[in-house]
């Protein structure tokens, strides 16, 4: 028999997507979705025992098997739209305190204090029906929750069932909900392989480490965001 709270988050976790499509607003809970200033993002405190997140230890991050073809960016370049799309400006995992500007990936080492999307041509930007493949550090303010509950606490399924909001410079906002965790992977096939609109998240299991952890969300709704939202400031820092 199913218990209260269980009928209640399924309740929650099925009227949230339909109301933020129907609505075309940014969700607002507790200021879990508000944007943080991103100069402040790398001093983002670890989470309190409380919350079952632990510490977030700092490690470092890079993409494993293959490197951007692009050229680096500038550290202040907003994200720049690929010919005649729209990319991924921000992305946010509310139940995780993930709120991250997303900028195109460099060809060097990784940026900190915001997450990046990779740009291959077997992947694509939301909406465009491939998936979308966004990576960040495993560090406090980036993708840290994921490296805690994956390789700390040994316990990723508890983010099957989370979403992930990812806004676009085009002012939309794409609810996903994360299905899979795939930890200790070597390469990007199964993003590459998809055949339909996918969102994957990727952060490292330690410093210089190959293996990643990759969370997989797949798409419930899309619907109108407020520029405001949708087109945070990064400051990305070249860091190692």
């Amino acid at each position: 028999m199913r218990t209260a709270a269980g009928v209640a988050r399924s309740v929650v976790t099925r009227l949230v997507p339909a109301i933020v499509t129907a609505l075309g607003v940014v969700i607002v809970t507790a200021g879990l979705l508000s944007y943080a200033d991103p100069a402040t993002a790398g001093l983002m405190p670890s989470a309190s025992p409380s919350d079952g997140l632990g510490p977030i230890p700092t490690v470092s991050f890079d993409i494993p098997s293959v490197a951007p073809s692009r050229p680096a960016a500038s550290a202040s370049a907003q994200a720049s739209a690929p010919a005649g799309g729209a990319v991924a400006t921000r992305v946010v995992v509310p139940a995780l305190r993930i709120d991250l500007p997303v900028v195109a990936g460099p060809t060097g080492y990784p940026y900190c204090n915001v997450a990046m999307y990779y740009d291959d041509p077997r992947l694509g930007q939301p909406g465009e029906g491939k998936a979308t493949y966004l990576f960040a550090h495993a560090r406090d303010g980036m993708f840290g929750p994921i490296y805690n509950l994956t390789i700390v606490q040994h316990t990723p399924n508890k983010m099957v069932g989370m979403l992930v909001q990812v806004y676009t410079s085009d002012n939309k906002l794409y609810l996903y909900e994360v299905t899979n965790v795939y930890p200790h992977q070597l390469n990007l096939d199964r993003a590459f392989a998809a055949t339909q609109e996918e969102l994957w998240l990727q952060t490292s299991e330690g410093y210089h480490i190959a293996p990643k952890t990759q969370v997989l969300a797949m798409p419930l709704s899309v619907g109108a965001a407020d520029p405001k939202d949708a087109h945070p400031t990064p400051h990305p820092v070249v860091c190692g």
